[in-house]
């Protein structure tokens, strides 16, 4: 190695790669891991790839740039299930079959989001598209810790319901 190829990683670059290795390690397969380490999801059933494609779907599908992506792991997690391996396997393999047909290793790897909405949109009516695209709807929008980031308060009648709570705040009528 010569010195202008060690000025390119710096002792932090080092460090980190090596706790990155370390961690994948200690983990072992089967885990997926936020780059900032905020979060972590764990698939047993699925593959690692299965996971990361159901999660970039489902930024796809429902993109909300203030939702960080440990949103959508909760809500795709109930597909790491042994009665959705084969349709979520089938389903995968389609969706790489055809981002590999449009040039691409995967579908994870298609660079740009309007070619992955592509890539959905010509698979909108396959019933694993139905099936993960109506399980996000809940999936999703059903976390309370998300209703705030959408300015929702939650239901309102054990709070006196709506009428005393803001119905009428309309301000610009």
């Amino acid at each position: 190695m010569t010195a202008n190829e060690r000025k390119g990683l710096t002792r932090r670059a080092l460090l980190a790669r090596s706790v990155a290795a370390g961690a994948l390690a200690v983990t072992g397969a089967g885990f997926i891991a936020a780059p900032d380490a905020a979060w972590a999801l764990e698939v047993s059933v699925i593959s690692e790839h299965e996971m990361a494609t159901l999660l970039q779907m489902a930024r796809d599908i429902y993109p909300h740039d203030r939702l960080a992506d440990q949103y959508y792991a909760v809500a795709v997690k109930g597909y790491d299930a042994e009665d959705r391996k084969a349709m979520v396997a089938e389903g995968v393999a389609a969706l790489d079959a055809a981002a590999q047909a449009a040039g691409q290793a995967d579908y994870v790897s298609t660079g740009w989001e309007e070619d992955r909405v592509k890539l959905l949109q010509a698979m909108e009516d396959t019933p694993f598209f139905q099936t993960v695209r109506g399980g996000l709807v809940t999936g999703l929008y059903n976390q309370k810790e998300v209703w705030p980031l959408f300015g929702y308060e939650g239901e309102s009648f054990s709070k006196g319901g709506y009428i005393a709570r803001g119905f009428d705040d309309i301000n610009w009528l």
